[in-house]
C-alpha cells in the first residue's frame, strides 16, 4: 500500500525498505513507525513508502468530499485553461495578438465555477502548479486575484475583470525565449534583463488585442511594480499603481512561491504566507495581503505539522492576535505557541 508521508499514522508498518534520494538507507523494512521515525522521513524529504495493509476501517477510507468535488468538477477546466492558455501563447508568437473572443471562450468557464465554489482554500491548495509551470500559473493567478478581489470587497463584475486580468498578465512571456524561460538555474544579469521585457510586451499585446480593457494592459505592464518603488519596469511607487495591479501582485508573488518550479522546490504553505506578511510591510499592499492570509489561515485547524524538533503534532486552533502561532497538541500534550516561543513550526500539511 503506498502512500505520502504525510498521511502515516504511528503503528503503520513499512512493506518495504526506505531509501533517500542518495540511495542511503533511512528505515528497515517491517519497521513499525513512531514518532520518531516519520520525522525521519520528513528529513530526508521522503515523499512515498510502502506499507502494509492497514485495518479494514482504515484500508476503506472514503476520499475526502470536497477534493472529490474538486477534482471532479474543477481540475478539468483547470487543465484545460491551462491549455489554452499555451495556445494563446503561441497565437501571439505566431500573430503578435490575441483573440478576444478565444480568451472569452477558454476563460469564462472557469470563472463561471470559481463563483460556485464555497470551499475557497481547499481549491487554492489542491490547483497548484506541476507540469507547463507558465501556463498554469496564469491559470492559478487569475483563479487567486478573482477571489482577492471578492475579500477586499469589489462587486462581482469587477472581480470576474480582476480574474481575466490575471489570467494574461504574463502573456508578454510569449516573446521571450523559451531558453529563458525554462532555465533550470539562476538566470544571468542578461537574462534577467531579457525576462523583464514580458511585462512591456505584455502591455502592448493587450492594448493592440483587448482595446476595451486598458486596465488589464496596465496590469501587465504593472504586476512587478512595488509599492516602495523597488519594482520593474518603471519603479512606480503606491500612488501610481492600478488598484487592480496592486491584487495581481500579491497573487503572483503567491503562485510563484507556492509552486514547484524547474529552479525551486515547492515551498510549505505557512512560510510563504510568513513571506507575504513580510512583503506587505515594504512591498506589497497590506490590505490585500492581510486579507489573503486571515482567508487562509482557517484551513490549518486540524492538519498535521512537524516542529524544528522532529515532533509531530496537530493544530487545535488559530490564534487570532498571532495567526502563524496556533495553539497544537503534541502527543496528549497542549501547547499555546503564542506563550511559548521555544518551539517553532518546520511543516504544516495541507
Amino acid at each position: 500500500m503506498r502512500i505520502h508521508v504525510t498521511d502515516l499514522n504511528i503503528g503503520d508498518q513499512l512493506n518495504s525498505n526506505v531509501f533517500n534520494n542518495y540511495g542511503l538507507h533511512v528505515l528497515s523494512s517491517e519497521t513499525i513507525l513512531n514518532n520518531e521515525d516519520i520525522s525521519k522521513l520528513f528529513r530526508h524529504n521522503i515523499e512515498y513508502v510502502d506499507i502494509m495493509m492497514r485495518n479494514d476501517f482504515q484500508a476503506t477510507e472514503e476520499i475526502n468530499p470536497k477534493l472529490e468535488s474538486i477534482i471532479v468538477n474543477v481540475f478539468p477546466k483547470f487543465e484545460s485553461a491551462a491549455t489554452s492558455m499555451k495556445n494563446l501563447f503561441a497565437q501571439v508568437r505566431a500573430e503578435g495578438k490575441i483573440d478576444e473572443q478565444v480568451v472569452h471562450q477558454n476563460i469564462d468557464p472557469l470563472l463561471q465555477q470559481f463563483q460556485q465554489e464555497k470551499d475557497v482554500v481547499s481549491l487554492l491548495l489542491t490547483l497548484t502548479n506541476k507540469d507547463d509551470y507558465t501556463y498554469q500559473h496564469c491559470v492559478q493567478v487569475g483563479m487567486i486575484s478573482y477571489y482577492l478581489a471578492l475579500w477586499i470587497g469589489l462587486p462581482e463584475e469587477q472581480a470576474l475583470l480582476t480574474g481575466k486580468a490575471g489570467f494574461l498578465h504574463d502573456i508578454g512571456k510569449s516573446k521571450i525565449d523559451e531558453a529563458i524561460l525554462n532555465k533550470p538555474g539562476k538566470l544571468t544579469d542578461e537574462e534577467f534583463d531579457a525576462m523583464k521585457g514580458h511585462t512591456t510586451f505584455g502591455f502592448e499585446i493587450i492594448k493592440n488585442s483587448l482595446v476595451a480593457h486598458k486596465e488589464i494592459s496596465l496590469v501587465a505592464l504593472q504586476h512587478h511594480e512595488r509599492l516602495d518603488g523597488t519594482g520593474y519596469p518603471n519603479r512606480l511607487t503606491r500612488e501610481k499603481l492600478h488598484p487592480m495591479s496592486r491584487i495581481i501582485s500579491v497573487a503572483d508573488v503567491y503562485s510563484a512561491m507556492i509552486s514547484s518550479r524547474v529552479y525551486q522546490k515547492k515551498r510549505d504553505l505557512l512560510y510563504v504566507l510568513r513571506e507575504l506578511h513580510k512583503l506587505s510591510f515594504s512591498e506589497l499592499d497590506p490590505h490585500i495581503v492581510h486579507s489573503f492570509i486571515q482567508k487562509m489561515i482557517p484551513s490549518f485547524i486540524g492538519k498535521k505539522l512537524i516542529m524544528r524538533t522532529g515532533e509531530i503534532g496537530q493544530i487545535i486552533m488559530t490564534n487570532p492576535t498571532d495567526v502563524f502561532r496556533p495553539l497544537i497538541k503534541i502527543n496528549d500534550q497542549f501547547m499555546d505557541m503564542s506563550k511559548n516561543h521555544n518551539y517553532e513550526i518546520e511543516t504544516i500539511f495541507i
